[in-house]
């Protein structure tokens, strides 16, 4: 027969406690399990013990139980068959039964048990080891033997019997080593996939936690301009309000003005009425006669109110027609699931450009560095534009300028320090500067350093990493106050143009002139080194960020593209070509919502991922 191969399946293996069969027990569905393991499994099923009949573990069929699992244990096989509960003294390996002293010495006598061997019943690993893995067929044979063909441990007889065709047909001896060893290395991946599995449900659950906080946030955004937009209206119809009262009033002022002078000359015209009666009905002609000629004089004087102006009237007119139009095209704003770049199978789409030139501009924009923040809410992009020696910050959503804080030199990297704090280099000034973004930018302070630093990242929040202009092939390790707490050693890349700092403290740097990307540990321990050749090979690496899942997104300025690479510095794809207006790209960053911000020229391009249609 053919020699031992590797085991490559699970067998002799209970299903139970996946350890191989300790004690094993064959149930009437002929599933076996370890002893201790089945009992154990018996003491969650009282009710099928008291009807002296178990369930399979495996496949449900019942299983009569001869006797009780445990509590029986120690009493003599034999005189608990005649009803006596006598202790048990020793164990039968072969016949797997335990005996009294006086059983036992019947056991010892007869032909067929003789020569099986018994042990002391009290000493438990002793009994456990000598337990013999007996065939269920032919119940007085041990197992000693495994068919890898049929996939069974079985005895001499079956295998002269029923498996004489079989090829592979080994000794438990030499098979026991190898399933040993498949099986430690069974539960080695079974516990890498157990945190596997264990890190991604925490994951999952800290993601859903995100979509329901991201979802909240956006529901209130979307309730503020609602709000936003309601308060326009209301001031809207205030001030057509305000105007029908004012136009009322002026009416109403007017028409009672009106009605005091006619009240003042009905009162005369009344005086006038009785004097007239008075000289008509007097026998006075000298007094009738002064009466005609004062009201003849009076006449004359007499208003026509009949030729009065016609009085105004306040009307209200609208054109439902164009104000339904406005309210149908009314937009608050758009909903969209985005995807992010860590989807590897996601398509960049252009979502908006960011013109960064500003009033004041004295020189051509050369964009060095990009990152976005959110400040109270407001997404603001702030970019490092080097040839005017400005920091200039925009509403991603708004082109006009936010703020511009002019510097002595022109700006190089952006450290993020938080979502309202950044940290700037100016190597020509040798200053590393803090600024407070409001959104306008606003100098914290002016750190003056030794070197000149170009490349800058955030390592925590008390030190800065950075790298200097024609220095060794280092990193420096900075405090807030500019000192040299210690320096890295980069490998190949000598004074890193710049420096990205990763969600586990590694520091990720590239150079224009070296056509590499280099990753080491903050105590300068090497972990990658990409230096890939042929088409692949790296033009001018500039701009780092990484993604969420902690695949690197990396500027190659001259072949015109960005490319994402794997935590471990493995080729994924080119996430952004020249086909996407890649052109004069330094500076890249991501947002929390995944858009990916690049700077080209004067511009800063923000691409969405949409789910690729195959």
């Amino acid at each position: 027969m053919a020699t031992a191969k590797k085991l490559t399946d699970n067998h002799l293996t209970c299903a139970i406690c996946t350890e191989v069969f300790t004690d094993p027990a064959t149930l009437q569905c002929n599933h076996t399990f370890c002893k201790s393991c089945l009992l154990n499994y018996t003491k969650t099923q009282p009710e099928a013990v008291q009807a002296k009949s178990i369930p399979c573990p495996s496949c449900r069929q019942l299983t009569k139980v001869s006797r009780g699992p445990s509590a029986d244990a120690n009493v003599c096989s034999v005189c608990k068959t005649q009803g006596k509960t006598t202790p048990a003294t020793s164990w039968c390996s072969v016949c797997d039964e335990v005996f009294c002293d006086g059983c036992l010495k019947m056991h010892n006598i007869m032909p067929m048990s003789r020569d099986h061997e018994v042990v002391d019943v009290s000493d438990a690993t002793k009994k456990r080891a000598r337990h013999r893995f007996m065939c269920k067929t032919h119940k007085d044979k041990q197992i000693e033997l495994f068919c890898k063909d049929c996939r069974m441990a079985i005895c001499h007889t079956c295998c002269s019997i029923k498996h004489r065709k079989c090829d592979d047909v080994d000794t438990l001896d030499n098979m026991t080593p190898l399933v040993r060893e498949h099986l430690s290395n069974q539960n080695q991946e079974l516990k890498t996939k157990m945190t596997t599995s264990e890190n991604i449900t925490i994951l999952r659950k800290s993601q859903i936690k995100d979509i329901q906080t991201n979802a909240q946030n956006i529901k209130d955004e979307i309730r503020n301009i609602r709000q936003r937009v309601v308060e326009v209206i209301l001031s809207k119809e205030k001030q057509l309000l305000d105007k029908v009262d004012r136009s009322s009033d002026e009416q109403v002022h007017e028409l009672q003005a009106e009605i005091k002078s006619q009240e003042i000359e009905l009162q005369m015209y009344q005086q006038q009425y009785e004097f007239t009666a008075n000289a008509v009905t007097s026998n006075c002609e000298r007094d009738m006669y002064a009466v005609y000629k004062s009201v003849g004089e009076a006449s004359t004087y007499n208003r026509d109110t009949g030729k009065r102006p016609a009085q105004e009237r306040v009307v209200f007119t609208h054109d439902m027609d164009k104000l339904s139009k406005a309210v149908d095209d009314l937009q608050l704003g758009e909903v969209a699931a985005v995807r992010c770049v860590s989807d590897r199978q996601s398509t960049p789409v252009l979502h908006h450009n960011i013109d960064c030139v500003a009033d004041g501009d004295k020189k051509d924009i050369h964009l060095y560095d990009v990152t976005v923040l959110t400040v109270d809410g407001l997404t603001v992009t702030v970019v490092a534009d080097y040839y005017n020696k400005s920091l200039k910050t925009y509403h991603t959503s708004d082109p006009n300028t936010l703020g511009n804080l002019l510097l002595s030199n022109g700006p190089c990297q952006i450290a993020k320090l938080s979502e309202s704090q950044i940290a700037v280099s100016v190597p020509w000034s040798k200053e590393i500067v803090t600024v407070n973004v409001t959104p306008d930018p606003v100098l914290l302070s002016t750190i003056k350093t030794s070197k000149e630093y170009y490349a800058l990242s955030s390592l925590s929040p008390s030190q800065l990493a950075a790298g200097a202009w024609k220095q060794p092939h280092s990193v420096d390790i900075l405090d807030m106050a500019g000192g040299i707490l210690k320096s890295i050693n980069t490998g190949v890349i000598r004074s890193p143009d710049y420096i990205h700092v990763t969600s586990n403290n590694n520091l990720i740097v590239s150079k224009g002139r070296v056509n590499s990307l280099v990753c080491v540990t903050s105590e300068g321990e090497a972990v990658f080194t990409y230096t890939p050749t042929a088409d692949r090979a790296l033009t001018w690496p500039w701009g780092i960020t990484t993604t969420s899942t902690g695949d690197i997104l990396l500027v190659d300025g001259d072949s015109h593209k960005v490319i994402q690479l794997t935590e471990s510095g493995q080729f994924v794809r080119d996430v952004l070509t020249q086909q996407d207006g890649l052109k004069y790209h330094y500076g890249i960053s991501l947002d929390g919502d995944g858009f990916l911000y690049v700077t080209c020229g004067r511009f800063v391009r923000v691409f969405k991922f949409k789910k690729t249609v195959k």
